[in-house]
């Protein structure tokens, strides 16, 4: 990989721990080219994708509720958008870098497919005999492939921290499993048996922080379960008392904002708290003292995860699987399902840019390669587009009226 000059604005503005990631010192890039003099690496990454298509469309990509269900739901943008909040403020607080935390959270999301976790599963099915679908490997096949903005390179041409962030945010991979992984390690050795840095691991728990308590209150919003189901969890219950007995008489909407800030400060908190008990324990001297630590960095205290874990199961029960949620199920398999066996059947059915890349990696006789190539398409679709595709192709009387 090509190395970044080392430059005086390759350095930071606040101080930095001896176990963060430093620009200076970074792996470098798959695709050498010159550094910017007034931007460090990972700032160049973070606005590469925040640039990028792929991050525009999560504007109407669903978080639980499909996008035309209400203005004030999340959708993958604003989950995003509230993940990378979270992550600065902890990345700051543990003297990490900001902008390669920042960057790794803006770009975690970006191969999700449309109609959120729902829509993945009905992929999955639909490419199970031909690799299977991830979205956290799709996630860096838009990193490293499908993004197409540079005469000279496929990709966003990232460096090899946010690539290896976005890959091991989740913790060490014991295998390869899916097409990006394999064939970015094919390029560049991700260390994939070690943890990722600091600045990953602070994204990933950051996305959990964020999604289990702006869930809270979209669920509450959409009617799913009410105050009085919220108190009998204990996190939330003793929260709640906290709020009831600080503003006697708070109305409901001024009590579900003060939980959920109540919430996600807690959560905070205490990963701080844990965080800085495990690195002090550790003593680490560089980025790679964390990678080889053996156990993540940055986590809930056995406390909080029983908590968090009380939380996430409440909500898989009453609002991911509360029966509206089921009936758009029915829908979306549907829609997922009919798209992929109709392009994948007849590829001449796709639009002319991705017939285009068919036929330039040779896909149109390998059934698999043509199959991935119908997944990047669909899982690529927002919302609103695979419900108009499906219309345009199963809609008999739509290009007709």
């Amino acid at each position: 990989m090509s190395h970044p000059e080392s430059t005086a604005y390759n350095y930071c503005a606040l101080p930095l721990a001896a176990y963060a990631c430093r620009p200076d010192q970074s792996k470098g890039r798959i695709h050498p080219e010159p550094e910017s003099a007034h931007r460090t690496a990972f700032q160049r990454d973070r606005d590469r994708i925040i640039h990028s298509s792929a991050f525009r469309r999560l504007k109407y990509k669903t978080q639980v509720f499909v996008y035309h269900e209400g203005d004030h739901y999340r959708t993958r943008l604003t989950h995003t958008l509230e993940v990378a909040q979270v992550t600065r403020s902890i990345a700051r607080a543990l003297m990490v870098n900001e902008d390669l935390a920042e960057g790794i959270a803006l770009a975690h999301d970006l191969g999700h497919t449309p109609f959120a976790h729902i829509g993945e599963e009905y992929l999955r099915a639909c490419m199970e005999p031909y690799g299977g679908f991830d979205h956290n490997d799709q996630s860096l096949r838009v990193l490293t492939t499908l993004e197409r903005k540079y005469p000279e390179w496929n990709g966003l041409n990232l460096t090899w921290e946010t690539l290896e962030g976005v890959v091991k945010h989740n913790g060490p991979l014991s295998h390869v499993p899916h097409i990006a992984v394999r064939e970015l390690q094919a390029q560049v050795d991700l260390g994939l048996d070690t943890y990722a840095s600091v600045e990953a691991q602070v994204a990933a728990l950051s996305d959990d922080i964020a999604y289990n308590n702006h869930d809270v209150e979209d669920g509450l919003r959409a009617g799913l379960f009410g105050i009085e189901d919220l108190e009998k969890m204990a996190l939330l219950g003793g929260l709640i008392a906290k709020i009831r007995l600080r503003y006697p008489g708070i109305a409901e909407r001024y009590l579900v904002q003060e939980l959920v800030r109540e919430m996600i400060g807690a959560m905070v908190e205490d990963v701080l708290i844990e965080t800085k008990e495990r690195l002090s324990s550790l003593k680490p001297q560089s980025a790679d003292d964390v990678r080889r630590a053996g156990r993540p960095m940055v986590a809930f205290s056995p406390l909080m995860r029983v908590y968090v874990d009380e939380l996430r199961a409440f909500l898989f029960e009453r609002m991911y699987r509360h029966y509206t949620m089921r009936r758009i199920w029915l829908k979306v398999e549907r829609i997922v399902t009919d798209l992929f066996e109709a392009f994948h059947k007849n590829h001449m059915l796709l639009p002319d840019n991705w017939q285009a890349r068919i036929r330039e990696g040779g896909a149109e006789a390998d059934e698999a390669a043509k199959a991935r190539i119908v997944a990047d398409y669909i899982a690529g679709m927002t919302d609103r587009y695979a419900i108009r595709e499906h219309e345009r192709l199963f809609d008999l009387y739509w290009d007709l009226r």
